[in-house]
């Protein structure tokens, strides 16, 4: 029979050790403001591991992945039951690279306000003149080192990168920092313009990376949801203003302007975010959404 057990427990997942895979839950909780609010959005779970299971089969013609399956009759009978239903994803075990893999194709958020400052974003120099939420010539790739629960991750350049790499995979610093590099903007590039055609901006995004047991540098944790990147659609686009997202931008502009909620959300805006979710969701995958 096989055996599992907590392995680690985050914000919105929940991560598994059985034998020699890992299961990955991604549960109905959603966060704003470093907070896990009380309520939960039917389906979030579901919707997210379904759409990384999707961008994982698409790129995997540029870079190997951690997934296995999201057939829960693969994983332990713990997970047969109805509430890790679709939501569930077991996977390769990886050594994980300590960085947030970010990748930005528009200037927006701490991006933009960055580049109001100094015309830099992360220390790259980007031209004059450009507008909010416009396109960049080409992609940038702006890492940053993964701080311990609590504290704020680090922007760090490509070099400060390796150096980092370095202590964790000694004499392979430089080089993984690079891979890890060219391969972020190439999912991105891929996976950018396919979105398009569907009518989704994906304005930036981050992954992360691991090393599997010979060596190799795999896609891992989630890929491309509106938790991990920023999705606009594309009617209605105008640079020179921020856009509207598929994400959970309901529930931060409904806690801005309710100071005293105490993290309690009202229905409507639990429905209004769980049909972006959807919406994002079926229009890039072409399916109807179902657990």
């Amino acid at each position: 029979m096989k055996t599992y057990k907590p392995f680690k427990s985050g914000k919105v997942r929940e991560v598994y050790e059985a034998d020699d895979s890992i299961i990955m839950v991604a549960t109905d909780r959603i966060s704003a403001f470093d907070h896990i609010l009380k309520n939960k959005i039917t389906d979030k779970g579901a919707i997210l591991t379904q759409m990384s299971r999707f961008w994982f089969d698409f790129t995997s013609d540029i870079i190997p992945n951690h997934m296995l399956s999201v057939d829960n009759a693969d994983m332990p009978e713990y997970f047969q039951q109805e509430e890790f239903q679709g939501n569930s994803m077991k996977c390769k075990k990886l050594h994980m690279i300590p960085m947030e893999c970010i990748v930005r194709g528009y200037i927006t958020g701490s991006g933009w306000e960055s580049y109001k400052e100094n015309g830099t974003i992360c220390g790259i120099e980007l031209p004059a003149g450009l507008q909010e939420s416009e396109k960049l010539p080409e992609p940038i790739f702006t890492p940053s080192t993964k701080a311990e629960l609590g504290d704020h991750d680090e922007n760090v350049s490509l070099e400060q990168g390796a150096k980092v790499l370095e202590k964790e995979f000694p004499g392979h610093g430089q080089e993984y920092a690079e891979k890890i590099r060219d391969y972020t903007i190439a999912i991105y590039k891929k996976c950018a313009e396919y979105a398009l055609t569907k009518g989704i901006i994906i304005a930036d995004t981050k992954f992360e990376f691991g090393v599997d047991e010979d060596g190799n540098i795999v896609l891992g944790d989630e890929v491309l949801t509106p938790d991990s990147s920023r999705f606009w659609p594309l009617a209605g686009y105008e640079k020179g203003k921020s856009q509207p997202s598929y994400d959970k931008q309901f529930v931060r502009d409904w806690l801005k302007a309710n100071p005293d909620s105490d993290y309690q959300l009202p229905q409507d805006i639990i429905d209004k975010t769980i049909a972006k979710y959807k919406e994002a969701y079926e229009l890039l995958t072409g399916k109807e959404f179902s657990r």
